[in-house]
């Protein structure tokens, strides 16, 4: 599934590097904790929650800062790296700072601690593109929360940049992509803006993941006779047009590319009525030996079975 990893330590079998909290001038932007009610069967945060958590360390952050999307525009990408495992009743930190140094024009970058340890657990990064005549005005506007892009941030497996599909939903299903989720936004799945926010899309794309490994050689009893989990490195999610309370909506899922231990999923969430294609989202994941808690290696068979079925 599409979920918390198992391990957010691994990183195709080494350990992945985890530091303290960073000096200023990065702004503590949120002081909460992990719910049981968020954690998955494996006890660890879904990751519709991190996407949540993000969201509103993103919202305080535009309070502190005087940031908001009528300055820079409106953001183009949210971009998690999973670097450890968050667990019920941990606690967790957010601190947030805008990069110019980034893999955008223009990058807010939040970084989720344990409250207790200090280790950092995730990062998300939020890509904007404003005017590059007013790169000088933001650099000055926002120099009291400037920070140097830190590099445990930077995107590793999935691009940067923003999707841009023409695809449709017809054509994605001619080519194959995978019907695997329906469901409606409701009141409480809209942000302050009267739109749904990342949390909504996201558990979305975790939904629909269970159903579409079912059409793949990767089924549950796959992973159950070969003592299997998945583990997600990465997640990006691109907005391309606004949901709203009463939108229902579809999700088409496919695989976009298959390595020797790694694979990259994408999920297309459609509003239904129209067939608008509204938000993608792309998830890095790697087959998980939940014995020894190492990334696996497929079968040269399976790989090639995947690959067929890559769009």
């Amino acid at each position: 599934m599409w979920k918390s990893p198992h391990n957010h330590k691994i990183r195709h079998g080494q350990p992945c590097k985890v530091r303290k909290h960073s000096a200023m001038p990065f702004q503590e932007t949120l002081l909460s904790f992990a719910s049981r009610w968020e954690c998955d069967e494996n006890n660890h945060l879904n990751i519709q929650f991190y996407f949540g958590i993000f969201e509103e360390a993103d919202r305080q952050f535009q309070l502190l800062s005087g940031f908001s999307d009528a300055i820079a525009g409106q953001r183009r990408v949210r971009h998690v790296r999973f670097l450890r495992e968050v667990k019920s009743g941990d606690l967790v930190r957010v601190a947030s700072g805008v990069a110019f140094d980034g893999p955008h024009m223009l990058t807010v970058v939040h970084e989720m601690f344990d409250g207790a340890t200090g280790d950092l657990t995730a990062t998300a990064i939020d890509g904007y593109a404003p005017n590059a005549s007013s790169a000088r005005t933001l650099r000055t506007r926002f120099k009291d929360f400037m920070v140097p892009m830190p590099a445990h941030a930077n995107p590793q497996e999935i691009a940067a940049t923003p999707v841009n599909t023409r695809m449709t939903l017809d054509t994605l299903l001619s080519a194959g992509a995978v019907l695997s989720h329906r469901a409606t936004v409701l009141a409480r799945h809209q942000g302050a803006d009267n739109r749904a926010d990342d949390q909504f899309a996201v558990s979305c794309a975790s939904n629909a993941s269970p159903h579409f490994w079912e059409k793949t050689p990767l089924k549950q009893a796959y992973h159950k006779e070969n003592g299997l989990g998945r583990l997600t490195t990465e997640a990006k999610l691109t907005w391309l047009s606004p949901l709203k309370a009463g939108d229902a909506i579809l999700v088409l899922s496919n695989l976009t590319a298959v390595q020797d231990k790694s694979f990259t999923l994408r999920h297309h969430l459609f509003e239904s009525r129209t067939k608008r294609l509204a938000a993608v989202c792309d998830s890095a994941v790697l087959p998980l030996d939940l014995q020894i808690r190492q990334p696996a290696a497929l079968p040269e068979q399976t790989r090639r079975d995947l690959t067929a079925l890559c769009l």
